[in-house]
C-alpha cells in the first residue's frame, strides 16, 4: 500500500543547496552512493561477526548498472538493507545519523565499526545533483522483513510502498536529469569510477544494458541470431586489496612498481619509495614514490592521493601532506578522516598536524637510510630528488635540519660532495648556474685545478639564498662573478706589460664610463679578458624576473672587465698602431661578453664588422 509523506528537513532550500553547493565536483555523487553501499556491506558483516545476523555466505558486491534507454543509473549492494522504519529515519530525517546510531548500539561489542563512513543521510541526497527523481528498493537482513520502495522527485514529498526486492540489500535508482546526462556515458562513468572507487574495499561490477533498437534495425540473419554466445567473464572494476594494506616486508619490488603504474599511469619507473604503516598514536597507511623527473630545469608536479578506508577523498591535501611532498607521487590512507572533510577542520585538528609531521619524519628517515646504505644509488638519484629535497628545506626548516648532512652538491668534475666537503676559498663556494652558458668559466677553473659546484635547477635561485641564511659563515658566489679572486695563483711572476697601461688601452677603446676594468696576472689561462657580473645585483634581477618584476624596474646588474696581463695577446698590444689596438681591445671585449651572455642585435652587428676588420690585419 502506497502512502505519501513529507521529507523532514531544516531548510526548505535544501535541494538547491545540494545541487549547487554541497559538493565542489558534481561527479562526487557516485562516490557518495557507492561509499554508502560499502558502508551497508560493512555493517552487515560486523553484525555477522558478533552474532547479531546470520551470514548468508554471499560474497560482498556492489553493482552499478547503466541503462541509457531508461535514462537510469543504479547502484545496488547486498549489504544490511533497511526496513520501512529505517527508511523513514535515514532517508526522510536527514538530521538523524544512521551511522552514529549504529556505532552507539554496538560500540561495546565490536571494533568493526571503526571508520564507518555514514549510512545514507546527506551522502544519499547527493544523487539529486544529477537526478530529477530517485528511487530506493531495499530489503533488510532481518528475518520476516518486507521489501520497501521509496521515491521522490526532489521536492519535499516522497512516496513509500511495498517493494519488489527479493534479496537483502539496497538499490538506488537514479533517473538522470537533463543537466546530468553526461553521466549516461559509459566512458564518463568509467572515468569517475576509476577516480573515486578504484580501491574501495568490496568488489564493484559495472554493467551497461544495451540500448533498445528499432525493429527495422534488427538483424535478419537468423543464423547469427541463434548463434550461441560465449559467456562473458565477470570482473570487478576495482582493486579491493591495494598494496598499501600489505605489510612492507611482504611486498616485492615488482609489486611496488606495478602498483605505481596502475595508480599513476606513469611508464617511467619510480626511483624508490617509502611504505608507511602506522597504528599508533594514529592510523595511517600509504606508499610515497620518488618519481623520475623528466624536466631537469622545472620541478614536475607530483600527486598524493588521500583516502579514508580505501575511499578516495582528494588529491594534494596540504594540511595532511606537507606542501613540499606534493612533488612526490603516492597514496595516503587515513581511516579516521571523514569523507567530506573541510580544510578548516584539517587546519585546526591536532591529530592531522601529527600525521603531517610523522610523514615528514619518515621521508627524512628514508632518505638518510638510502644515503648511508646505498650511497652510489643515492648519487644516481640526486638529479631527480634534489628539487624535492631543496624545496622541502626551504618550506620546512625542521626538515632541513633533518637532511642537511645528506644534501649533495655535484661538482664541475662530476663527483658529489656534502656541505662539509665543499671546496671553499676564503669561505666562498663557487658555483655554476648553467654548464652551457658558463662553459668558458668552468674550463678556466678546471685549467687552474679549481673546483666549483653546479646549481642549475630553477629552485637553486632560492636555495642559494636559503643556504646563506642557514650557514651564514659561507657565501655562495657564481663562477662568473668573482673569477679573478678565485684564479689568482699567488705567484710573484710579473707581466711584461704595465697593468695601468692595459687598463687605459681598454678604457680608451670602449668609452664605457660605467664599466669597471681591472687587470690581473693569470698565467694558467689563455683567455685575454673575462667579463664578470655583480653577484648581489644579478640575484636581485633573477628574483625580480621570477616574481614578475615585483621590485619594479631594476637596473641591469653591473659588469666588470678583468684583463689577463699574462695573455700573449695582451702583452703584444703596445706593438700595434693606435687604431689597430683600439679595434683589438673592442674585439677582446666582445669575446668576453659572448662568454657571459648573448649579444644584443646591435652588439652582434658590431662584432661581425670588427671580426672582418681583425682578419684583415692578418
Amino acid at each position: 500500500m502506497k502512502r505519501n509523506g513529507q521529507i523532514k528537513v531544516d531548510s526548505e532550500n535544501l535541494f538547491p543547496i545540494i545541487k549547487k553547493w554541497l559538493y565542489s565536483d558534481k561527479d562526487i555523487f557516485l562516490r557518495e552512493i557507492v561509499a554508502n553501499g560499502c558502508d551497508a556491506i560493512k555493517k552487515y558483516r560486523s553484525l555477522c561477526q558478533i552474532g547479531e545476523a546470520e551470514d548468508d555466505q554471499q560474497k560482498p558486491r556492489i553493482d552499478i548498472i547503466l541503462d541509457k534507454s531508461a535514462n537510469t543509473l543504479t547502484v545496488s549492494d547486498n549489504g544490511i538493507g533497511m526496513t520501512e522504519d529505517e527508511v523513514e529515519r535515514y532517508i526522510t530525517q536527514i538530521a538523524f545519523s544512521g551511522a552514529q546510531e549504529f556505532i552507539d548500539k554496538y560500540k561495546d561489542q565490536t571494533d568493526a565499526d571503526a571508520g564507518i563512513i555514514g549510512h545514507f543521510g546527506l551522502g544519499f541526497y547527493s544523487a539529486y545533483m544529477v537526478s530529477d527523481m530517485v528511487e530506493i528498493e531495499t530489503l533488510s537482513y532481518q528475518k520476516d522483513a518486507s521489501p520497501v520502495h521509496w521515491e521522490s522527485d526532489g521536492s519535499h514529498t516522497y512516496e513509500i510502498a511495498d517493494g519488489n526486492r527479493t534479496e537483502k540489500g539496497t538499490s538506488i535508482i537514479m533517473h538522470i536529469s537533463e543537466d546530468g546526462k553526461e553521466f549516461l556515458s559509459e566512458f564518463k562513468l568509467r572515468e569517475v569510477l576509476r577516480k573515486y572507487c578504484h580501491f574501495m574495499p568490496y568488489e564493484i561490477f559495472f554493467t551497461v544494458i544495451p540500448e533498445k533498437k528499432d525493429d527495422t534495425s534488427e538483424t535478419t540473419d537468423d543464423t547469427a541470431a541463434k548463434e550461441p554466445k560465449e559467456p562473458k567473464e565477470e570482473k570487478p572494476i576495482n582493486n579491493t586489496t591495494p598494496l598499501w594494506l600489505k605489510a612492507p616486508k611482504d611486498c616485492t619490488t615488482e609489486e611496488y612498481e606495478n602498483f605505481y603504474r596502475e595508480t599513476f599511469t606513469d611508464m617511467n619507473l619510480p626511483l624508490f619509495w617509502i611504505h608507511l604503516n602506522v597504528d599508533y598514536p594514529f592510523r595511517l597507511k600509504g606508499i610515497l614514490y620518488f618519481p623520475k623527473q623528466t624536466d631537469k630545469l622545472q620541478v614536475m608536479p607530483g600527486e598524493i592521493k588521500l583516502f579514508a578506508n580505501q575511499v578516495y577523498i582528494a588529491d594534494n591535501i596540504k594540511e595532511v601532506v606537507p606542501e613540499f611532498l606534493m612533488l612526490l607521487k603516492g597514496v595516503i590512507d587515513c581511516p579516521d578522516l571523514p569523507l567530506n572533510v573541510s580544510r578548516s577542520f584539517l587546519q585546526n585538528d591536532g591529530e592531522v598536524a601529527k600525521i603531517s609531521r610523522h610523514i615528514t619524519k619518515k621521508v627524512g628517515d628514508k632518505l638518510t637510510s638510502v644515503f648511508k646504505n646505498e650511497r652510489k644509488d643515492y648519487e644516481s638519484y640526486w638529479d631527480d630528488i634534489s628539487p624535492f629535497i631543496k624545496f622541502g628545506c626551504i618550506k620546512d626548516e625542521k626538515f632541513y635540519d633533518r637532511v642537511k648532512d645528506i644534501i649533495l652538491y655535484k661538482s664541475i668534475n662530476g663527483d658529489f660532495k656534502t656541505f662539509s666537503e665543499l671546496p671553499k676559498q676564503d669561505n666562498k663556494v663557487y658555483y655554476a648556474s648553467s654548464t652551457d652558458v658558463q662553459a668558458q668559466y668552468i674550463k678556466m677553473f678546471k685549467d687552474n685545478d679549481l673546483d666549483a659546484i653546479i646549481l642549475e635547477h630553477n629552485i637553486d635561485t632560492h636555495f642559494v639564498g636559503f643556504l646563506e641564511y642557514k650557514e651564514p659563515e659561507t657565501k655562495f658566489v657564481r663562477i662568473d662573478s668573482e673569477i679573478g679572486e678565485a684564479l689568482k695563483s699567488g705567484e710573484d711572476e710579473k707581466s711584461s706589460i704595465d697593468a695601468e697601461q692595459v687598463i687605459s688601452y681598454f678604457k680608451d677603446a670602449l668609452g664605457m664610463d660605467k664599466l669597471t676594468i681591472t687587470a690581473e696576472h693569470l698565467p694558467k689561462i689563455k683567455t685575454p679578458a673575462v667579463l664578470t657580473i655583480n653577484e648581489y645585483e644579478r640575484r636581485m634581477n633573477d628574483i625580480n624576473k621570477i616574481y614578475g618584476n615585483m621590485f619594479g624596474q631594476v637596473n641591469q646588474a653591473s659588469e666588470s672587465l678583468m684583463i689577463n696581463t699574462a695573455s700573449p695577446i695582451i702583452e703584444n698590444l703596445p706593438e700595434f698602431e693606435e687604431e689597430e689596438r683600439r679595434l683589438l681591445c673592442r674585439h677582446i671585449f666582445d669575446l668576453a661578453v659572448m662568454s657571459q651572455r648573448r649579444l644584443t642585435a646591435a652588439e652582434m652587428e658590431g662584432f661581425m664588422e670588427r671580426s672582418v676588420q681583425v682578419m684583415e690585419l692578418l
